[in-house]
């Protein structure tokens, strides 16, 4: 599931999966026809028009697409029979990955539930997505909760997630991840589930509605609070700005001068602590700032604690292994900072994109909640494995 984007597709046979060398296909269930009782979107559908427009294709007004897709000019004049012409393939990108599908429409069952009309997509090609993607984004008709907002107004109002730990072992077998719909599970103590929660108000952004923006206004290194970028905390006309809350992305990206005075800031403290540069690490690996770890087990209890500060007076202390990894290089123990650098996106008025990204690495081991009705977002501390424990057993 992806709370950044806004489609749901999966791989339909015959498929096609550019640079998936090395990448985890499930097995044994393997690309299928599209499903039995399911039909092409119209071109002149809204959701055709949202899936072409949702990659600032110049043709996505439905009269273009029912051109593109065949459809006679005198029937696109008098808006007569071209709803008998499907949409027409398209494109969709993410950050790391893109597919090529059509869209499609059928029913769909969540649980007891069943959703008559449900629009996802088929791939038939795709770039480094060899599985399909749930688009929990926040608005637009092709997302999976505003799809849901029409069988069940409730269900769609509020849902979350915890990420189990990372493990970047193929061999490391981990539990799965509960994904809650509708509903927060309950505490083990008398305190309502909503107190353990500290919450951040939404911000608007009408360029790109599915995004979950907040407002990141600075960040703690140990007691140095280091204030964000403004622009994190704001989103202006033209989409840009604001920190977007996303689960389809591996690891926070902060504005080039945020993550400089963050990386400044983290390195005086863990010299003070002991910790000696890692530099040929840095080099060979691209992150920073890296240190030697030694031996000493106890270790990691000297890295400064971080924390994230949003508005609504939201603040999220990380646990460290959120965003300091250690692992082997060159038969040496060493450690590296895990917050990466977006860049600082002058010049880009274009884009419309966010300043800063927070990914599901700094999530690990969070109930995130997705308050739709209060326009919100959730974050408190869980053990994700014992959730989906109590989940699994009803």
């Amino acid at each position: 599931m992806d709370t950044g984007s806004d489609l749901v597709w999966f791989p339909c046979s015959p498929f096609e999966c550019i640079l998936c060398e090395g990448k985890e296909i499930p097995s044994p269930s393997p690309p299928t026809p599209p499903p039995a009782g399911s039909h092409p979107v119209s071109c002149r559908s809204a959701a055709c028009a949202a899936a072409h427009s949702a990659v600032g294709s110049s043709s996505s007004s439905s009269s273009d697409l029912c051109a593109i897709a065949g459809c006679p000019l005198e029937d696109i004049e008098t808006a007569s029979s071209c709803a008998a012409h499907p949409c027409p393939r398209f494109y969709y990108a993410y950050g790391d990955g893109s597919l090529v599908g059509r869209l499609r429409r059928g029913p769909l069952s969540v649980g007891p539930l069943r959703l008559p009309g449900f629009i996802f997509a088929c791939a038939h090609s795709a770039l480094a997505e060899p599985v399909g993607v749930a688009g929990f984004g926040r608005a637009g008709p092709l997302s999976l909760p505003s799809q849901l907002a029409t069988l069940s107004p409730s269900l769609a109002a509020r849902f979350s997630y915890c990420l189990v730990s990372h493990s970047f072992r193929p061999d490391r077998l981990l539990r799965p991840s509960p994904l809650i719909l509708g509903r927060s599970l309950p505490t083990a103590g008398p305190s309502e589930p909503d107190s353990l929660f500290v919450y951040t108000p939404l911000l608007p952004n009408p360029k790109h509605p599915y995004f979950y923006s907040v407002a990141l206004l600075a960040l703690s290194v140990g007691p140095t609070r280091i204030p964000a970028r403004p622009d994190l905390s704001t989103i202006d006309r033209n989409g840009n700005g604001g920190m977007v809350v996303d689960s389809g992305t591996t690891f926070t990206m902060l504005p080039a001068e945020t993550h400089s005075n963050l990386k400044a800031q983290f390195d005086r403290q863990m010299v003070w602590a002991g910790f000696d540069r890692a530099v040929r690490v840095e080099s060979e690996t691209g992150l920073g700032p890296c240190y030697n770890w030694g031996s000493d087990r106890n270790a990691i209890r000297r890295v400064p604690r971080l924390a994230l500060h949003f508005s609504g007076d939201a603040s999220v202390a990380l646990p460290r292994r959120n965003y300091f990894m250690g692992f082997e290089s060159g038969g040496k123990r060493v450690g590296c900072l895990m917050v990466m650098s977006g860049g600082d996106g002058e010049g880009e008025e274009d884009y419309g994109g966010p300043a800063g990204t927070l990914g599901n690495f700094q999530q690990q081991g969070f109930e995130v909640v997705y308050d739709l009705e209060g326009k919100r977002v959730g974050f408190a501390r869980r053990r994700c494995a014992a959730l989906w424990d109590s989940l699994s057993r009803g």
